[in-house]
């Protein structure tokens, strides 16, 4: 690990998806950025997944993360939702993945238990802790956006060791990880 690196989180959706940059200066999180991207204005899946990819694109060209984090799809009951969640991070993963940086993901309660110390806090909770260890004086009025902050953060926390996700250094160890379920789709 260097001394000096930038992390991205995302926590993806298809009605805001969510971000946040910290910056490693030794042992030190320093906060940059947090923000939403509001997709709820666009009716068509297609312009909203366009929309995800090209404004984590963006943050990438902007911010040059060495690593990201991203907050991996929960299994609920409602399979529509699921896919969709699913498509929103995909193509997240796949704008890092075109800039060969590494995607960790991280299950809900993992970056709840990093952050918080209980994996079934509330989005509140973690915005509130979030905000006393990273000074910031207001939260924003969607949560959203300290989720994807709280990815980041979790990923500090675990120093890029994952338990509980999964690691891509790129696409060829997406492909080898996934590439059977590639082949059944077929």
């Amino acid at each position: 690990m260097t001394s000096e690196r930038i992390i991205l989180g995302i926590d993806p959706g298809t009605t805001i998806m969510g971000f946040g940059l910290i910056k490693v200066v030794k042992k030190k999180m320093v906060f940059l950025q947090m923000n939403e991207l509001l997709l709820q204005k666009y009716n068509d899946p297609y312009v909203k997944l366009k929309l995800i990819y090209e404004r984590t694109l963006s943050l990438i060209d902007t911010y040059h993360p060495d690593e990201i984090a991203i907050e991996a799809p929960f299994f609920g009951k409602n399979v529509q939702s699921m896919l969709k969640l699913g498509r929103a991070q995909g193509v997240a993963m796949a704008a890092g993945l075109s800039r060969q940086i590494p995607i960790t993901e991280y299950l809900p309660k993992k970056i709840k238990m990093a952050i918080t110390g209980s994996g079934n806090a509330s989005k509140e909770q973690v915005a509130k802790m979030l905000q006393s260890v990273l000074g910031l004086e207001t939260l924003p009025k969607n949560l959203d956006a300290t989720d994807g902050l709280a990815a980041a953060v979790c990923h500090f926390y675990n120093s890029g060791v994952v338990v509980g996700g999964k690691n891509y250094s790129g696409w060829a160890s997406f492909v080898k990880a996934n590439g059977d379920k590639a082949n059944k789709a077929k």
